[in-house]
């Protein structure tokens, strides 16, 4: 069921595949920045099979509304759970969504049962800035260049479909990319969470794209050696869009984090 729902200052929009009988866990679904929650579309169908899965659009992605006030990922995360009544659910995120995940881990760890993060981000790494990227988006968007962006991504972020059309990558970062205009000037940057990984105590299967961009590459890895018990899984074939490029695997590893879970 689709619905909106009231966050601090704003809304957003949700899907909640509905109520699942018995005692298992929910499971939560978190979005990369570079899509919304329709990255999801291809596998959500397997993913809800004996599950109740909930996936959102954040503030001014996809469905949601653009923020009008400061607002940060893990607190939206927290009142979408608020307005479900989940006390404690699995998450899986990828890029931004794994950050997000990560976050809600260490900030609150009582409503986390597992992660399942993929090709994840993180805060509070110094040496993972990406600064080049953002000041060519930043130079493309002042040039009024959109598929000047477009390229860049699918140069850097989304190298497996090189070669070929890559139509379904390259329309879902070109509907997010006003998003992160709308948004930079009222998200609050959660927490710092590299330098406390080590705390996590939380079953976790962490998967990393073997083409994505190289420093995504190095901060996933050693995410996983600082991430207690984590399991690395390296997907050949895939990039920052692993639901696109690899979806069985996918599938496989969030049922695995979900298996887990505890």
């Amino acid at each position: 069921m689709e619905r909106m729902v009231r966050v601090k200052g704003g809304e957003i929009w949700t899907d909640d595949s509905g109520e699942f009988g018995g005692d298992g866990l929910p499971l939560v679904l978190l979005h990369p920045g570079v899509a919304d929650s329709r990255v999801w579309d291809g596998i959500l169908p397997r993913l809800a099979q004996g599950r109740r899965v909930i996936r959102y659009d954040a503030r001014g992605y996809g469905r949601s509304p653009a923020p009008t006030a400061s607002f940060s990922l893990v607190d939206d995360l927290s009142a979408v759970l608020d307005h479900f009544g989940i006390a404690r659910a699995v998450l899986a995120g990828s890029s931004m969504g794994g950050t997000t995940a990560i976050g809600l881990a260490l900030g609150d760890p009582a409503r986390v049962a597992g992660l399942a993060l993929l090709v994840p981000g993180i805060t509070g790494n110094p040496d993972f800035l990406m600064a080049e990227f953002t000041a060519e988006v930043g130079r493309l968007a002042q040039a009024g260049d959109m598929d000047g962006i477009v390229a860049l991504v699918k140069r850097t972020s989304a190298a497996a479909g090189a070669g070929g059309d890559d139509l379904e990558a390259e329309a879902l970062v070109r509907a997010v990319i006003p998003a992160w205009f709308a948004v930079h000037p009222h998200q609050v940057p959660d927490p710092p969470a590299f330098d406390r990984l080590g705390e996590l105590d939380v079953p976790c299967v962490l998967a990393l794209g073997e083409r994505d961009d190289p420093e995504v590459v190095r901060c996933n890895e050693e995410m996983a050696a600082r991430i207690p018990g984590c399991r690395l899984v390296r997907l050949r074939g895939s990039d920052h869009f692993p639901t696109l490029r690899d979806p069985d695997a996918v599938v496989d590893i969030i049922r695995e984090a979900y298996a887990a879970a505890r």
